[in-house]
């Protein structure tokens, strides 16, 4: 059924009048305090016969169609359509009624629903609908000659969720330069999500009152010696449920630019109801691109659809510089693990202004021992992975400073021939990479992923040479003129090694 046939269905008197309705739960309904996610509003059911149709309307997916609705045992049921999750692509739902008054239940993603509502009206109807926006056609490829090595920087996602204010970005600039990052090669502080207040009269978004202005916070950090950057999603909601782009996508990007920002972080979030495969994926990527492209302002690209529909064939077109590869990371070994080893983007795709974006590092976080935050920075460098922190530098200890400042890591995910480096050879958790450099050298890692210390053999022939004249510990500076017989690796721990030779 299309949109202006379902529209024309529920124009009629008759659906919000209960004399003349069909079944006990035809008409208009109204929920005003359903959760924040997805935020139900409104139900709206009509019967024609023994036929039913309807919908449930919501803040973040907008309307949600019901699938087979019939009423069995004095209850409303229906199936909905269900996102993120293969194993389950419908959800069962219900509606009761008591004292004439509607309770539904229901679930979508990661979100129940159940709820308690009251009939509406036409006017009522009309006020909560949905508006839709139309999807621009997909434009010609966007150019673009910004992030010619991997960004690095710090973003507030990791650390602070939702809970990130003005006072708390200043302070993260203000660390990022006492430190000595900013010195080391960190220059963007991002704020994710939790900064979107409401829209004015005119649609353009104000930040909340944790952010009472945007301009001056960006010339503070400017002043710094950095760049600051932002978040947003193409969806009417972001993850944590702050206003999104949706149908003001060209707004702001120039509400972004006017601020002053210099990195846009742009999100799926509930935006994956509406643009659900590869055609729509691309085009609401695009759509901001070009948006920001149209502001004259130079902004790094961030697209964060989660490695959805071959994100890295694709991304540079839509004017990124970087697109991750995966779902969010967790302060922990195993994810980090699965995200880095096996998800860390097809290596083909990657190279200057166009990165595989793994997400951020949860070094200085806790959840990881020494040797793990190792593998951690050792595997993102190989990788040419951007490196945005996502701890509280407020509490960057030595032991994680040292890390994170190391200069020949990073020279290795710096390097400006801009090659992602991949495992060369396996031996069950056992993993050598290798990682040509523009200097000609080639930059070798040896991962062990069992949790037993392992003692692991390198060659040559792993770094595609017949013969090794120098080899250089990355991690400890040393030096040799030949590859040692063999390393001893700690378990989840790695060795990495730079090596020249013929």
């Amino acid at each position: 059924m299309t949109r202006a046939l379902f529209a024309a269905l529920f124009a009629t008197a008759s659906l919000t009048m209960p004399a003349a309705a069909k079944t006990a739960f035809d008409g208009v309904w109204l929920f005003d305090k359903a959760p924040p996610t997805p935020g139900v509003t409104m139900m709206e059911v009509k019967s024609k016969g023994a036929k039913i149709e309807g919908r449930v309307t919501t803040l973040w997916y907008g309307p949600v169609e019901m699938m087979n609705p019939r009423i069995e045992d004095g209850k409303l049921l229906f199936e909905a359509r269900n996102i993120n999750d293969r194993d389950h692509l419908t959800r069962k739902w219900s509606v009761s009624l008591k004292d004439g008054k509607p309770h539904l239940e229901g679930q979508i993603w990661e979100s129940a629903i159940a709820i308690d509502g009251y009939r509406g009206t036409a006017k009522d109807a009309r006020a909560r609908a949905f508006r839709f926006t139309a999807l621009p056609p997909l434009g010609q490829p966007i150019p673009s000659k910004l992030a010619a090595t991997p960004p690095m920087g710090w973003s507030s996602w990791n650390k602070f969720a939702e809970h990130i204010d003005d006072k708390t970005v200043r302070a993260m600039a203000d660390a990022m330069v006492s430190s000595g990052l900013r010195d080391a090669g960190y220059t963007y502080i991002n704020i994710d999500d939790g900064w979107q207040g409401k829209r004015d009269a005119s649609g353009v978004l104000q930040p909340n009152e944790k952010f009472p202005d945007m301009k001056a916070l960006t010339d503070y950090v400017h002043a710094k010696g950095l760049k600051i950057g932002i978040y947003s999603s193409q969806g009417p909601r972001t993850c944590a449920g702050y206003e999104g782009s949706y149908g003001h996508v060209a707004q702001d990007a120039k509400s972004f630019a006017d601020w002053g920002f210099d990195y846009l972080k742009y999100d799926l979030c509930s935006g994956e109801w509406f643009y659900a495969d590869a055609d729509t994926v691309k085009r609401s990527y695009h759509e901001m691109g070009a948006a920001l492209q149209a502001t004259g302002r130079e902004m790094i690209y961030s697209l964060c659809e989660y490695g959805r529909f071959d994100v890295g064939s694709w991304g540079r077109d839509v004017g990124g510089q970087l697109w991750r590869t995966t779902g969010d990371i967790t302060d922990d070994y195993e994810t980090m693990a699965k995200i880095g080893f096996d998800k860390n983007g097809n290596a083909a795709y990657a190279g200057p202004h166009g990165w595989n974006d793994p997400d951020m590092l949860e070094i200085g976080n806790g959840g990881m021992s020494a040797d793990e935050y190792r593998t951690h920075m050792t595997l993102w460098a190989m990788s040419a992975a951007p490196l945005m922190m996502g701890h509280d530098l407020r509490e960057t200890d030595a032991a994680t400073l040292a890390m994170l400042t190391n200069r020949r890591v990073i020279a290795i995910d710096q390097d400006a021939r801009g090659v992602q480096g991949k495992a060369v050879r396996k031996q069950g958790p056992l993993e050598v990479w290798a990682k040509p450099l523009a200097d000609g050298r080639v930059a070798l890692a040896l991962f062990n992923r069992s949790t037993e210390a392992a003692t692991m053999a390198v060659t040559a022939a792993d770094a595609g040479l017949s013969s090794i004249t120098q080899v250089e510990d990355q991690w400890s500076g040393a030096t040799a003129t030949a590859l040692p017989t063999s390393y001893a690796v700690p378990a989840r721990g790695a060795v990495l090694v730079v090596v020249k030779g013929q």
